[in-house]
């Protein structure tokens, strides 16, 4: 039996099956870069990135050294116990980095927590606390965390199943995905059309004076990596100030150089009030953070935000060198190539096959497709689920997204070389194509061994 299935045999042995397994057979006991080796010695090109983790790459040097460095002077103290270097200049770098208002009397602050969850948990209390006011509206096909609150934010409901009752006064409304819920109108057209229904759900779903947030990812992860339109980033803006409601941003898969810009929103000139950051802003640790504007965050009272964790000083290191190596790599611009090359593949790859019905996303966060014979209803999760076992086989890991499972997202490290990029998508052509004909044919997929 190899070590592959060992490992997996005692994972399930001891992990409950809530801890979903995204690629099935992966194993990892090493990494570096965009590569990682499993615990066979098999090596894979890096696709998944952790789930959007990895955007500095696996092991970068300068990371492991600020790790390795604050590890021998400060491994915890408590930013409620005692205020420590590391996280006072960790906030001071983000507050550099994501100004959240224009004007320059308005001070922009940061705080620090563990996760993506921690961090849209703790902007939603900031936000009702600010405003005194106890609704949320959210967005279908949105994912915030898994956590009571994070999950009655979330969408699809195989993330939340038996876990109600959810938390009250959260509302739902579509996303503003041109592609899914456009019926014929052009772009200008829709935008209107779910600016008025917004400001119709003011009178016949939840009054905007009882409305302390409107969330929102500028572009979904989980979703699909539909993109917002700007002029709807816009007309939120413009809704939340006229009704003093709070505007969030959720920018934890985005950010951090992830779209080609260090945030997601800045492609389209609109500010949030406050949001929520956490996965590739620690090169790997577990750190998150909100920022805001100080007038948002400052109203939030004492003891009410943060936890024991929060910041932690190893964490924080991680993410100062990870922010300075992005800047000294400028991933920004590698992310806007990378972006290039995936998408112009996969609009290749959907001039060829008749399965693909949308190619989409924004730098390097790029999503292809799929609906059964190309049609749009009629989502192909066995199709998707075989390219992508078919990938992991041959060496190439890369995970699925959307409420259906019907997307394949490339979330690659994005120090990627050109050589790993075109190899991994070769790979991931060719078992599209080879998934699609087995459907086609009526037959199952052939069966694929697991990777070694």
């Amino acid at each position: 039996m190899s070590k592959t299935d060992q490992l997996l045999q005692r994972r399930e042995a001891v992990v409950p099956r809530a801890v979903a397994r995204f690629a099935g057979t992966s194993t990892a006991a090493s990494a570096k870069g965009a590569i990682i080796t499993n615990v066979d010695g098999k090596e894979f090109i890096d696709f998944a990135g952790g789930i959007g983790v990895m955007n500095i790459g696996h092991c970068d040097e300068a990371v492991v050294k600020a790790v390795q460095d604050q590890a021998a002077k400060l491994t915890h103290a408590c930013i409620h116990v005692s205020t420590y270097e590391p996280y006072i200049e960790l906030c001071e770098k983000l507050v550099e980095l994501f100004p959240h208002s224009d004007d320059p009397n308005e001070k922009t602050k940061a705080m620090l927590v563990n996760s993506g969850a921690e961090a849209v948990e703790n902007s939603i209390k900031m936000a009702k606390q600010a405003t005194g006011r106890p609704a949320v509206i959210a967005f279908s096909e949105g994912f915030h965390g898994r956590t009571l609150l994070c999950a009655t934010l979330t969408s699809k409901t195989g993330y939340k199943v038996g876990c109600g009752p959810f938390v009250p006064e959260v509302y739902r409304l579509p996303y503003p995905n041109h592609f899914r819920y456009g019926d014929g109108l052009d772009l200008n057209a829709f935008v209107d059309r779910e600016l008025h229904r917004l400001r119709q759900a003011f009178t016949n779903m939840v009054s905007a004076e009882d409305v302390a947030a409107i969330i929102i990812e500028v572009v979904q992860g989980e979703g699909g990596f539909c993109v917002a339109p700007e002029r709807y980033l816009k007309g939120l803006r413009e809704i939340c100030d006229e009704h003093g409601i709070v505007l969030i941003f959720d920018e934890v898969q985005a950010g951090f150089c992830r779209t080609g810009r260090w945030a997601s929103y800045d492609h389209f000139g609109v500010k949030p009030d406050l949001s929520p950051w956490a996965k590739s802003m620690g090169g790997g640790l577990p750190i998150s953070c909100v920022i805001g504007k100080a007038s948002v965050m400052d109203k939030a009272q004492p003891g009410t935000c943060g936890g024991t964790y929060g910041g932690n000083p190893i964490a924080c290191a991680a993410a100062l060198a990870t922010i300075q190596r992005m800047e000294e790599l400028n991933l920004n611009d590698r992310a806007m190539q990378i972006g290039r090359i995936v998408h112009e593949r996969f609009n290749r790859i959907k001039a060829e096959c008749d399965w693909v019905v949308d190619v989409r996303g924004l730098g390097a966060m790029q999503a292809i497709v799929f609906g059964e014979n190309g049609e749009r209803s009629k989502p192909a999760p066995t199709m998707v689920r075989a390219a992508l076992d078919g990938c992991i086989a041959r060496g190439l890991l890369v995970i699925p997204a959307g409420a259906a499972g019907t997307t394949i997202r490339v979330l690659s490290p994005l120090v990627i070389t050109d050589e790993q990029l075109e190899r991994g998508l070769d790979i991931l052509e060719e078992e599209i194509v080879k998934a699609v004909d087995a459907q086609k044919s009526g037959s199952s997929a052939p069966p694929v061994a697991a990777a070694r």
